[in-house]
């Protein structure tokens, strides 16, 4: 029996931890030939997620320069990837959110007119530029894909609003989820991190860099002097521009702890050891709620709406007062605390992987 050939795409960090979980069912599965390619868009942050999950990619675009830039990193894609699909001539290429890797690969795929299937379709925030270019490049991926396999039933109804057809619609729930249990079930007799209340932050969105994160950063630094005994961890973004603020504002305090970018086991054991977040990241918007704990998001915007919907998230902006007081509500009031960190997570059940690989499956047979 011929195998259904499927290469997975991917980039960045995220899109790694994300697409992980459905590698590794793909790779378990005879019906499958899986192979990998890696575009090279991040470059260490990649590589660390590549050896905590034991993926190793069969074609790597080494895109990455200094001050790359939207188009470059697109045309490089572009151009890198059409002789590895002459050779491979897969059946069908996976594509996971948007980044600028995932919609090069889907547009790199069409051109070649190969099926493509996307991983996280359907958010939406409804600005094409909030955030900046991740909105547009989902809804190119969605017009581009054959097989749209939305996380919720919120991603699936936008994508029937917009006349994508039924039966090309899987809801699947977050493949995040899937990585998020699996790698903490490794880890149960482990001990907490610490035994202070931890703020877990990160930041790093291209519309926040400036003004917004300073004033992110400096009711940070206010928290942290007005409660001494909470701990404020920030790993890092690799942006240079983020690491200037961050130290700028927030390097000395003796309860701040700048650190840089953890594995993917080591990532979910410190969100797991957390008391809060505050964030403009998009991924730990579903992994904190499956673990019980409040996110606090600093931006306008948001593509999962489903999690503010339950009370799991709450949308708080940039303003450095608003910032500050949001934090304080949750740090002395612990009815509004356990209201959020007891919410239903609308996030899946950690099998998004498994329905995936079964409809690829379904339908190729």
């Amino acid at each position: 029996m011929q195998k259904i050939k499927v290469l997975s795409i991917f980039g960045t960090r995220p899109e790694a931890i994300k697409m992980a979980p459905v590698i590794k069912k793909l790779a378990n599965d005879p019906r499958f030939l899986s192979k990998i390619v890696v575009t090279g868009q991040h470059r260490e942050m990649l590589e660390q997620t590549l050896a905590a999950f034991e993926l190793t990619p069969d074609y790597d675009l080494a895109i990455m320069r200094e001050n790359q830039t939207l188009s470059s990193i697109t045309s490089r894609i572009l151009e890198g990837l059409e002789g590895i699909f002459q050779s491979e001539e897969p059946d069908v290429v996976l594509v996971h959110g948007d980044t600028t890797t995932a919609v090069a690969a889907a547009l790199a795929a069409f051109y070649q007119q190969i099926l493509i299937g996307h991983v996280e379709a359907g958010l939406r925030t409804g600005n094409k530029n909030d955030p900046f270019p991740e909105e547009m490049n989902r809804r190119l991926i969605d017009q581009l894909a054959d097989f749209l396999f939305a996380p919720t039933d919120q991603s699936q109804a936008n994508l029937l609003k917009e006349n994508h057809p039924q039966d090309r619609i899987v809801v699947t729930g977050n493949t995040s989820i899937d990585a998020l249990y699996h790698t903490l079930a490794q880890k149960k007799d482990r001990k907490p991190i610490s035994e202070k209340k931890i703020l877990l932050v990160t930041m790093h969105r291209r519309e926040n860099i400036g003004q917004p994160m300073e004033q992110v950063f400096r009711a940070l630094k206010r928290i942290a002097v007005a409660y001494p005994a909470l701990t404020i961890v920030f790993p890092m973004h690799k942006n240079p521009r983020v690491r200037t603020l961050a130290k700028r504002y927030l390097e000395g305090q003796q309860n701040i702890e700048l650190i840089e970018p953890l594995d993917a086991p080591a990532f979910y054991q410190l969100l797991a050891d957390s008391y809060l977040v505050l964030t403009d990241s998009g991924g730990i918007q579903e992994e904190a709620p499956s673990l019980g704990i409040p996110v606090l998001i600093v931006r306008e915007t948001t593509e999962r709406p489903e999690g503010v919907a339950a009370g799991t998230l709450k949308l708080i902006g940039t303003h450095e007062e608003h910032v500050y007081s949001e934090i304080v509500h949750l740090l002395s009031d612990e009815a509004a605390y356990k209201q959020m960190a007891q919410a239903k997570n609308p996030y899946g059940d950690g099998q998004a992987s498994e329905r995936i690989v079964a409809e690829l499956k379904s339908y190729f047979e």
